[in-house]
């Protein structure tokens, strides 16, 4: 595979920020869908140049959630080529139900799991220290983005960033029925300052992070408010 060419040199210094970069690396955070990196570019600016860790969940398209084997051949991870250029200090983590231990990098370090349990993730994640940002953007299944805020949101240091993506849609082959949707589930938190849900367990276990979150935002896909939930930001106290 040939290397693309940095941001910083394609652009030119002074003017990299992550939409470019996402656009470079065919990463669909960036202007050709979601616009994740417009927000992004906000909220991460003051971290680039900090020594930080982060962690994503889901690193290439095309997983379980879409009928594909957890044991596929992984090609790429564009995401995190673009946290390794943009933030230039961090220690970036990569963790995912398929393989990516082939990528080989001094700021990387890759974990694999299973979201399907809390224990799966904390086990994977148990030697990992605390995460200035995290970011879920595995399969989408509800459970799974709930189970993983569960485990790793108490690893986000005071004043870290922990953020879902892709609210609006869940694989109908991973989807338990009956569960409540991640985005809905914040939705009756931001209105009641309570989280409630179908399994009052997960209920419970939300409610005791509730003095732990500053805030919480939601923003629609394209940042439209016409449109359905799309990304959530929780800030840690």
């Amino acid at each position: 595979m040939t290397e693309p060419v940095p941001a910083s040199e394609k652009y030119g210094r002074g003017q990299v920020n992550l939409t470019d970069l996402a656009d470079q690396y065919g990463s669909d955070k960036g202007s050709n869908k979601h616009r994740y990196t417009e927000l992004y570019q906000m909220l991460f600016l003051p971290y680039r140049k900090r020594k930080i860790d982060f962690l994503e969940m889901g690193l290439q398209i095309g997983g379980p959630e879409h009928g594909n084997h957890a044991d596929r051949e992984t090609t790429d991870l564009p995401s995190i080529r673009i946290w390794l250029e943009y933030f230039t200090k961090a220690h970036i983590h990569g963790l995912d139900v398929s393989d990516f231990s082939w990528f080989k990098d001094d700021r990387f370090t890759f974990h694999r799991c299973d979201m399907d349990t809390r224990e799966n993730i904390r086990n994977a994640t148990q030697e990992m220290e605390e995460f200035d940002i995290i970011i879920d953007d595995a399969s989408h299944a509800s459970h799974h983005q709930q189970n993983g805020f569960l485990e790793l949101f108490p690893k986000i240091k005071s004043g870290g960033l922990y953020v879902i993506e892709d609210l609006r849609w869940q694989p109908d082959v991973m989807e338990k029925p009956g569960i409540t949707k991640t985005a809905d589930f914040f939705q009756t938190y931001l209105k009641t300052g309570v989280f409630s849900h179908s399994d009052p367990e997960v209920a419970a276990a939300f409610n005791a992070h509730r003095h732990d979150i500053s805030g919480c935002f939601v923003y629609q896909a394209q940042f439209d408010k016409r449109r359905k939930d799309q990304v959530l930001v929780v800030n840690k106290r």
